[in-house]
């Protein structure tokens, strides 16, 4: 059920994103800018050659090899079932979503469709796919990094207690056992009892 829901939502969220990359392109492409909250959010159409928010411009087939063998290895992560903790397949599905969106971009229109301006802070423009690629990247290093580790250790401190509480409970039954086995053991052969003496009168003689 895990894998089902991780596998959905990789094709709801690349849906998504490749609906909002077309609406930018058919609504925003031929637009300076459309404020959202002004000098705060914008939405600014932008083609990126490069990887998320503007890095390795320029060098589209590395990034298209790199991507597409980070996806494939956590594809068959993901469909080989060798990730089990949810968190963690969540954190690589929204990675795959991420990789392939920008993916697809690269490979059919040779470059990357980004609308999401952060003016606040004046950051690079970015899209859906990016956030997908950075949260779920956050994400899994917080479970490979915090959540394991501490699994492992609760995992651990629990054998420990139940060896402690198994060699206890020894200890017990071996204090129970050790009066009985000291105490000792009772006479198989009884004395006989002394002779009955003669009744009066009955002569021993013929």
């Amino acid at each position: 059920m895990t894998l089902a829901i991780a596998l959905g939502g990789i094709v709801v969220l690349l849906g998504l994103d490749q609906l909002f990359k077309f609406l930018a392109i058919t609504f925003l492409a031929h637009k300076d800018t459309l404020p959202l909250i002004q000098n705060v959010l914008h939405l600014t159409y932008l083609e990126n050659d490069g990887a998320a928010f503007g890095l390795f411009s320029g060098k589209q087939w590395i990034l298209i090899l790199v991507t597409v063998i980070l996806v494939a290895a956590a594809l068959y992560l993901l469909i080989a079932r060798k990730i089990r903790a949810p968190f963690l397949m969540y954190s690589v599905a929204l990675i795959v979503a991420g990789g392939l969106g920008n993916l697809i971009d690269r490979v059919f229109r040779g470059y990357v469709v980004d609308y999401i301006d952060v003016r606040l802070i004046g950051f690079a423009v970015f899209n859906l796919a990016d956030c997908c690629v950075v949260i779920g990247t956050i994400l899994a290093l917080i479970y490979l990094l915090i959540l394991e580790p501490r699994k492992e250790k609760k995992m651990i401190e629990e054998i420990e207690e139940d060896v402690e509480e198994g060699e206890q409970e020894l200890a017990v039954e071996t204090a129970v056992e050790a009066p009985s086995a000291e105490a000792p053991a009772s006479d198989a052969n009884p004395p006989e009892p002394d002779e009955e003496p003669a009744a009066p009168g009955e002569d021993s003689h013929a």
